[in-house]
């Protein structure tokens, strides 16, 4: 009986001890992630102020290089070796894939007392969660369907608007390619291959297209007629650069519609921050649009995954940090410096410029249309070899003469073996 009595009160004691020390833990967040320039390595810093500020303690662990393909070699080995980063910059499917592992932690009661499920919109929610449990937070959210494109260029074939239509777009392009200037300046590579690509699925096919292509993966939908419209409109689009195209890096077909030496771009919004940085003005200097659609928006987001940690100060410190992050501060300060949008519904757009209050405005219109949709080009909508099959195909056809019936067989036939 004494030994039971010991027992117990040893056990209540080693509890109040364990609670006592959770709640005096020092929150401590080791973070890894690969923005270490410009407006992101600002915006990283907002971030580490913040969080020491509310009596954190930072573990600022970045890894330059390779678009975090550097960044997710180090990861692999510090999971693999026990030891994994508090908070990880990670985004769509991978953090599935993470946490299918098992390696991730859930935030399930930062998300309730932070109402995330009123202030997140729904796709985003879907993919900071596996089977239902938060285990990410959203950074931001950048639109990929724009164009982007130089007034003054426009004005030389008495043009002031971009078009509306995909027609309209063509009917343009083939009057600038007769006054001698290149419409659509563009960098031949796989990834902006199929930039254009998926806008063009969206544009031609719809909404409901897109999502049974570039996420159902539907056979019946990738080797419709609809699908070799989008493959002959791929063809127009690669009538339309010019010929010294392979290779160059996006920034650089940005400063060729800045610089006038061509009208237009079809990027993501990280290519307003080009413009901005060149101290240009929106609507004056240059013009935003999104891509021909009805009521479709292609979104491309930054999260951070937490990973499973042990210690009462790294749990705590994760927990703030998810905090912060999807607080309206951050989003705010985040968002201006990167020039994407919260990801955090209702944060005033007050300081945004009007290309980031036209992305905001038609990321409403979007949703309630069924048109706001995970980029299959920039890692959101598929496992990245999946998104490779596809990505492979559109590479294929845009640089060879290849018909759209071979490249809508190739396709299928891709996207079967990669299923696989």
């Amino acid at each position: 009986m004494k030994l039971t009595k010991t027992i117990l009160a040893t056990g209540v004691a080693f509890s109040a001890l364990a609670t006592a020390t959770f709640a005096h833990a020092e929150p401590t967040a080791e973070v890894l992630h690969w923005w270490t320039s410009g407006g992101e390595a600002k915006a990283v810093s907002a971030l580490k102020e913040d969080f020491e500020a509310k009596g954190g303690k930072w573990v600022d662990s970045p890894v330059a290089g390779g678009a975090g393909d550097a960044a997710m070699t180090v990861l692999r080995s510090r999971v693999l070796s026990g030891d994994a980063p508090a908070a990880v910059q990670l985004k769509g499917p991978a953090i599935q894939e993470w946490a299918e592992q098992g390696a991730l932690a859930d935030l399930n009661d930062v998300a309730a007392a932070e109402g995330w499920n009123d202030v997140l919109p729904a796709a985003i929610q879907t993919i900071m969660q596996y089977e239902g449990d938060y285990v990410a937070v959203p950074v931001n959210i950048h639109r990929v369907d724009w164009i982007w494109a130089n007034p003054e260029v426009l004005a030389k074939v008495d043009v002031t608007e971009v078009p509306g239509t995909w027609e309209e777009f063509n009917s343009l392009a083939d009057k600038l390619k007769a006054a001698g200037i290149t419409p659509l300046a563009h960098g031949g590579q796989p990834w902006q291959d199929a930039t254009i690509f998926e806008t063009v699925v969206l544009g031609v096919g719809g909404p409901e297209f897109y999502q049974q292509t570039m996420i159902d993966l539907d056979e019946d939908a990738l080797k419709s007629d609809t699908m070799k419209a989008v493959f002959d409109q791929m063809r127009k689009m690669r009538g339309y650069v010019d010929a010294d195209f392979s290779g160059r890096d996006w920034n650089l077909a940005t400063a060729m519609v800045m610089n006038g030496d061509a009208a237009m771009q079809i990027m993501g919004d990280w290519a307003k921050g080009e413009f901005m940085a060149a101290g240009k003005v929106p609507g004056k200097d240059f013009i935003c649009a999104p891509t021909p659609s009805e009521n479709g928006y292609l979104f491309n987001t930054d999260s951070f995954a937490m990973f499973e940690v042990s210690g009462d100060d790294k749990v705590a410190g994760q927990k703030l940090l998810a905090e912060l992050i999807v607080g309206e501060k951050f989003q705010e300060t985040f968002n201006l410096l990167k020039g994407s949008i919260p990801a955090r519904l209702g944060v005033p757009m007050t300081n945004f410029d009007d290309c980031a209050i036209k992305s905001e405005s038609d990321l409403k219109s979007a949703e309630e249309a069924g048109g706001f949709l995970p980029s299959m080009a920039h890692g959101m909508a598929l496992r990245g070899h999946l998104a490779g099959a596809i990505i492979d195909v559109v590479t294929a056809h845009f640089n060879s003469d290849m018909s759209s019936d071979e490249a809508v067989i190739r396709l299928v036939e891709a996207v079967e073996l990669a299923k696989d």
